[in-house]
């Protein structure tokens, strides 16, 4: 997520009065397999075809993305920090944790049913059972000016940006609810956000294709930087053959393919990345006509699946809704 002061502001105010329509009736979590019924809502009849996007509630402004291996969608809401999951074999989905404040930006899926939640501007990092929404744990990775936007999990652990400071904030793996993350701080060739919380810094984060670095998009240097978890130390990854990764919000690392979700250009630039993510050639730019403001991406099902956190609409009306749409790799 990137975005002005002003735009975080109107988001916060928007929450007391679009935070009603979260709390009010919701579509229940209709997955195909568990209720006997078709997508076309027949009981044993012919599927129909898989949807190509999915709703989100009215008042549910979504920002990050988490999808299982099974085909579940999870991504958070922006204005309360609801939890929502969507089967994308038919589109249904309902609000699986309901969020009473902090909001939810970046998310994603650990190989223990667990997700883990970015908190934005409360500093906070949440730790969400996927198969009932529970939390199962609530740390403070900072305190005053922060931003924690974006998550990935790999490396040892799940590793945090925070988009106002020049850190990581690292979770390590396991099921010990008392582990508490730490702060790795961003070195080398890291180009420094300028302090009090005016610039957007680091922004999205996915592993190299190996699995033994971080890639870490800077959206005030518009720089793509892998970053070595051990040390915290960067090096900027040089784009091959034009792309960019400005306005880069969230990171999509599919096989050796990088997809650069790029919010206020509704684009995806599309990079092939060496195994150890040191180079990224451009491959093409995806737009969409229905991508609005997009924050980030997930691939399954050979689709890429982009939030669209619709930065400009009117978020203090009950009655504005945005989604997830997809489109071909």
């Amino acid at each position: 997520m990137t975005g002005s002061l002003a735009r975080r502001r109107f988001i916060g105010a928007a929450a007391v009065l679009a935070g009603a329509a979260v709390a009010g009736p919701l579509a229940p979590l209709a997955e195909a397999r568990g209720t006997g019924r078709t997508p076309n809502g027949g009981p044993g009849g012919a599927a129909g075809p898989r949807p190509d996007a999915v709703a989100t509630p009215p008042g549910f402004q979504p920002e990050g993305i988490a999808v299982s291996a099974g085909g579940l969608l999870y991504t958070g809401s922006l204005i309360d920090g609801s939890i929502y999951r969507a089967d994308l074999a038919t589109g249904a989905g309902g609000i699986i944790t309901r969020g009473e404040g902090p909001m939810s930006v970046g998310m994603k899926l650990d190989g223990h049913g667990r997700l883990f939640v970015a908190g934005g501007d409360s500093g906070q990092i949440r730790v969400v059972r996927a198969d009932d929404g529970l939390v199962l744990a609530t740390h403070q990775a900072v305190g005053g000016t922060a931003f924690v936007n974006d998550v990935v999990v790999g490396c040892g652990g799940a590793w945090f940006t925070d988009s106002f400071n020049d850190v990581l904030y690292f979770l390590p793996a396991g099921r010990d609810r008392a582990a508490a993350p730490r702060a790795v701080a961003l070195g080398g060739a890291w180009v420094p956000t300028p302090p009090g919380g005016g610039h957007w810094g680091a922004n999205g984060i996915e592993r190299t294709p190996d699995g033994r670095a971080l890639l870490v998009v800077n959206d005030n240097a518009q720089a793509l930087f892998r970053v070595d978890p051990r040390t915290g130390a960067a090096a900027r990854v040089p784009l091959d053959g034009g792309g960019s990764v400005a306005n880069g919000d969230g990171l999509a690392v599919h096989g050796r393919t990088l997809y650069v979700v790029r919010n206020w250009d509704y684009a995806v630039d599309v990079f092939a990345l060496g195994a150890d993510g040191r180079r990224a050639r451009f491959v093409k730019r995806i737009t969409d006509p229905r991508f609005d403001e997009p924050t980030t991406a997930a691939v399954h099902g050979g689709r890429l699946w982009v939030v669209n956190a619709a930065f400009d609409a009117d978020w203090s009306d009950p009655a504005t809704a945005s989604g997830v749409v997809s489109c071909p790799l």
